[in-house]
């Protein structure tokens, strides 16, 4: 394993980043300052800043880059191993089994649009949250460590030789964990770290840069705390989201669903976060939409309207479990001088397995 990048000084931290993330690289909507600062043994967690990548034209798109990524996070009763199913993707020209840091790369991949509506929205998000509100959630102790497993992956611009096309991260399996007040962790993810032994999330480093959680980094301890109050909890997060994203409204969607996603928020909190956001504009229902191990549900989402690409989260049609999330672009851009067409799968995860276990690197099975 590679020397710990928390023992970094600020500007080698920012060059590390540099080449991990590469030129001219622009990463899904809350992907790429998880790049630099959680992967990067989260370095100074309690800075969130709004790097938004540079687009090589002012006619360009900037997508929203501020938050963790945090695959999607599905109560610890309703975790499940899913069969690994097929995603079907269609091969974009370009890319292919090229080596891309510790992860193979191939073609982008490519969707088929889901029909969208806005009249069905609380009624969903209703069910949603009543089905949250019934689901087992056990309270995290000190000691003990939240586990995610999911699979996922994504599309970006890869430069090589000059030249841009368009390349993906083949699917592939994530591991987190964390304590409950976000002080230690440990992060196994063949696309951002080296080696299968994984890198150390622990705080605070050598130089004494201590944890601080916050909206965009919040450990469970935090979300303990928060308002269950829609309306409250809603005000907060537009509160300290302001001047974030590309427009506050889908700041706050994004932030939401980082809070779905790989975090463990308290049972009253999961529920609240739905009614919240069916008080955010521009919130429609995909009527079919797919996770990154193909299975079907129902979805969530809104379309950013500066970066052309629609924010889903899909949840089972039957049960209203929250299966995993994808950004899929709806409106055909130039980004770095390689044109996005609609369909285009921007990032794809999948919940496949969560628990609660007694000790850091400590596997399900392995938890009494």
């Amino acid at each position: 394993m590679r020397a710990n990048r928390s023992r970094q000084s600020p500007a080698e931290w920012e060059e590390s980043a540099a080449r991990l993330l590469g030129p001219g690289r622009d990463l899904p909507a809350g992907r790429h300052q998880f790049h630099k600062e959680r992967l990067m043994a989260r370095i100074q967690r309690d800075v969130r800043q709004d790097d938004s990548v540079t687009s090589t034209s002012p006619a360009e798109p900037r997508l929203r880059a501020s938050s963790l990524l945090r695959p999607a996070f599905v109560l610890p009763a309703l975790a499940m191993t899913a069969a690994c199913a097929v995603l079907a993707v269609t091969v974009l020209p370009g890319g292919g089994g090229e080596s891309d840091g510790a992860l193979s790369t191939g073609p982008a991949m490519r969707t088929q649009l889901g029909s969208t509506t806005t009249r069905s929205v609380p009624h969903l998000l209703n069910q949603i949250s009543l089905a949250a509100e019934k689901v087992h959630h056990p309270t995290v102790e000190p000691g003990e460590y939240i586990y995610i497993e999911s699979t996922s992956a994504d599309t970006f611009v890869k430069a090589d030789s000059g030249k841009s096309s368009l390349a993906g991260h083949v699917l592939h399996r994530r591991q987190m964990w964390q304590s409950p007040d976000g002080t230690k962790g440990w992060l196994i993810d063949p696309a951002v770290t080296d080696g299968p032994e994984g890198e150390t999330l622990s705080l605070p480093d050598e130089q004494g840069n201590p944890f601080k959680a916050s909206l965009n980094g919040p450990s469970y301890d935090y979300l303990a705390k928060l308002t269950t109050k829609p309306d409250a909890l809603l005000a907060k997060i537009y509160k300290e989201t302001k001047g974030h994203g590309n427009t506050p409204d889908q700041e706050a969607f994004t932030t939401i669903g980082d809070l779905l996603t790989e975090s463990y928020p308290p049972a009253d909190l999961y529920a609240a976060l739905f009614k919240a956001a069916a008080k955010i504009p521009g919130v429609v229902v995909v009527d079919n939409a797919q996770d990154a191990i193909g299975r079907s549900g129902i979805a969530v989402a809104r379309l950013d309207e500066t970066s052309g690409a629609r924010q889903e989260w899909i949840f089972d049609k039957q049960t209203h479990v929250f299966l995993g999330e994808r950004n899929v672009q709806v409106r055909k851009i130039t980004e770095s001088g390689v044109v996005m067409e609609p369909g285009i799968v921007r990032y794809t995860s999948a919940i496949t397995k969560r628990a609660i276990v007694g000790g850091i690197r400590q596997a399900p099975a392995q938890s009494s």
